[in-house]
């Protein structure tokens, strides 16, 4: 079935109107019809090459929220009109270790199957995101969203930035009598200041501009630091059971490896585009501190995320933006110049 969309057919173009086909769908499918799409730093890497591996045309977009328009014959789970979301994934082996484990996101079979730019045998031979008006996704893929109709398009970078989060802090038990570090105050970071805060830990927020302090209060963040200032960052010295660093540019990683308690571990959930100088081993050694990666998160622990969040009322903070304005949000959030999310409108494809 054919679905507009918006993609680029280069790295060098802007992104414009496509017309793309999905499948028909299969008996373990449901076709969700697309009302948001948060827009996450990747698709900007990935629609750019600058990742590399950029399959054209490139259809963006792993933060999904719509509604079901219809299911196959042994979908039990879902129904047509019912609010669903979509997140980084849309298949895995289902087999391995891993995936039986409810730990897609680490498929050591096929490997997980992205959204948008992963090898698929739907036309054209790798799959299309978000930045369209519908999808077909296999039914173990899809997220069921208990927000209220009016936070949805709130709702949609939780299905990226909320999970990114919110899965290293439940691994590493962030909660009452735990104080958390929080390093970015951007899409990511924001999302970590506020599902720490829900959990109940004593959260910090580190950033390098005085200007985001009230701003990261207004988030839940229970203290600032200002992490060019030597006499703020001396004063944690040794505290923090963990702190999740959130930033994707290379940066000194020892200025808070040392913040760490002992047995305390620094969360690495940004992919800079150069390597990280390489840290102090002493200070590892002698607290027995770790520095630790994470990677989204699994299909249950995505909504048992997603529960929580309706649960306790967290969404992200977000600016929508018609489809059109695409490369100019891109072009923004080079600059940082959103607070904290943009979203679009999937409804403004049809103009």
């Amino acid at each position: 079935m054919s679905t507009k969309a918006y993609g680029a057919h280069a790295a060098d173009r802007p992104l414009e109107p496509l017309t793309i086909t999905r499948r028909e769908p299969g008996p373990h499918d449901v076709v969700i019809q697309i009302a948001y799409c948060g827009v996450c730093h990747s698709d900007l890497h990935q629609v750019r090459s600058e990742w590399g591996g950029t399959h054209y045309p490139c259809v963006p977009g792993h933060e999904i929220v719509g509604h079901v328009r219809a299911v196959g014959d042994e979908v039990t789970d879902f129904a047509v009109g019912e609010t669903v979301g979509v997140g980084c994934m849309v298949d895995s082996c289902q087999a391995c270790p891993s995936c039986e484990e409810g730990l897609e996101q680490y498929c050591t079979g096929s490997g997980f199957v992205g959204t948008y730019n992963a090898p698929t045998p739907d036309a054209p031979g790798h799959t299309l995101g978000g930045y369209s008006q519908a999808i077909v996704v296999r039914d173990k893929f899809v997220l069921k969203i208990r927000h209220p109709e009016e936070q949805l398009a709130a709702v949609a970078p939780l299905l990226c930035a909320g999970i990114t989060t919110y899965s290293p802090l439940r691994h590493w038990k962030a909660g009452p009598g735990k104080k958390i570090g929080v390093v970015g105050i951007g899409g990511l970071g924001h999302m970590g200041i506020k599902i720490a805060h829900a959990m109940g830990a004593h959260v910090v927020a580190f950033t390098t501009s005085e200007s985001k302090r009230d701003s990261a209060r207004a988030l839940g963040a229970d203290e600032v630091v200002n992490s060019r200032t030597a006499e703020e960052m001396a004063a944690h010295a040794g505290s923090f059971d963990m702190i999740l660093d959130t930033v994707a540019a290379n940066h000194d990683l020892d200025a808070f490896a040392k913040l760490l308690t002992r047995d305390g571990t620094l969360v690495l959930v940004g992919v800079p585009e150069h390597p990280h100088p390489a840290p102090n081993v002493a200070s590892l050694i002698f607290k027995r501190r770790a520095i630790a990666g994470s990677l989204i998160g699994g299909i249950a622990e995505t909504q048992e995320m997603l529960d929580f969040c309706a649960e306790h009322g967290v969404v992200s903070d977000i600016e929508m933006i018609r489809i059109e304005q695409i490369d100019e949000a891109y072009d923004r959030m080079q600059r940082s110049d959103v607070k904290y999310r943009f979203v679009i409108d999937n409804a403004t494809l049809a103009a």
